[in-house]
């Protein structure tokens, strides 16, 4: 990594990326944007790891973009500002697309680019202190780069009402639009998500980056004739594969399976 504002943990075939600036609120600038996109990427690549969680450290998820580095992107020119931009979104597509389970643990205020890695994730769980906001439009600016997966999550209806006001909202409003699949109490979100990330890793590594794909390419699509077919192939070959085969053996023969 080229800075120390980001930790990389791994335990029990768990591993933890937790933004660690708690200074600044969690805020990333383009260094960090590069850590997250190059540590997602380690951690995509690697059979060991079975879930990847997203926290913060200190009082917060994440502010957003930093104070400094929007100072410098407000000098750019618009060349420079889409090189930026298109970092961003480039680091915010490989989570989006990490073949692990990933799971947002959110605590504290998540905001503006934050509340993008929330989007991102396969599920998020929320303390119940935990707020949101995109304050994108207070600062005349727009959610772009987030906008695909906040939209993705809540819908455009939603989407409509929390860009534009830049309000901000509660845990239990996250949940009630779907950005945030559990509101638990803060003193048991360490627990519940170990043990959510615990139940995962019992799961096969392949099947699981699989629904993923499968989620992906279903999504938005109508039930037609090629998508019969793409799901009749799609478990053709999970069914063909060493994981497929080996966990339906260990379920005939009552015991773990072995992946």
């Amino acid at each position: 990594m080229s800075s120390n504002k980001l930790k990389f943990e791994i335990s029990d075939n768990v591993a933890n990326l937790i933004l660690h600036q708690p200074e600044k609120h969690n805020a990333f600038d383009d260094l960090i944007i590069k850590d997250i996109k190059d540590t997602v990427e380690e951690i995509s690549r690697n059979p060991e790891i079975r879930v990847l969680i997203l926290s913060g450290s200190g009082k917060s998820f994440s502010a957003g973009a930093d104070l400094d580095w929007m100072r410098r992107m407000s000098e750019f020119d618009e060349d420079e500002n889409f090189s930026d931009a298109r970092s961003l979104a480039d680091m915010l597509n490989t989570l989006n697309l990490c073949p692990k389970p990933t799971i947002a643990k959110v605590h504290g205020p998540a905001i503006g680019g934050g509340v993008g890695l929330i989007a991102c994730c396969d599920m998020a769980i929320a303390a119940d202190t935990a707020t949101f906001s995109f304050s994108e439009s207070r600062l005349g600016l727009t959610p772009s780069t987030i906008g695909p997966y906040v939209i993705k999550s809540i819908g455009s209806r939603n989407a409509r009402r929390f860009f534009l006001t830049a309000e901000r909202f509660d845990a239990f409003t996250a949940l009630e639009i779907g950005l945030v699949n559990v509101v638990i109490p803060a003193n048991d979100l360490d627990q519940y998500v170990s043990d959510l990330s615990k139940t995962l890793s019992k799961n096969s590594p392949n099947a699981m980056s699989e629904c993923k794909k499968l989620i992906d390419y279903i999504d938005g699509r109508n039930i037609d004739g090629s998508v019969l077919e793409f799901t009749a192939q799609h478990i053709a070959r999970v069914r063909s594969s060493s994981e497929g085969k080996e966990g339906i053996n260990a379920f005939l023969e009552k015991r773990k399976p072995d992946w």
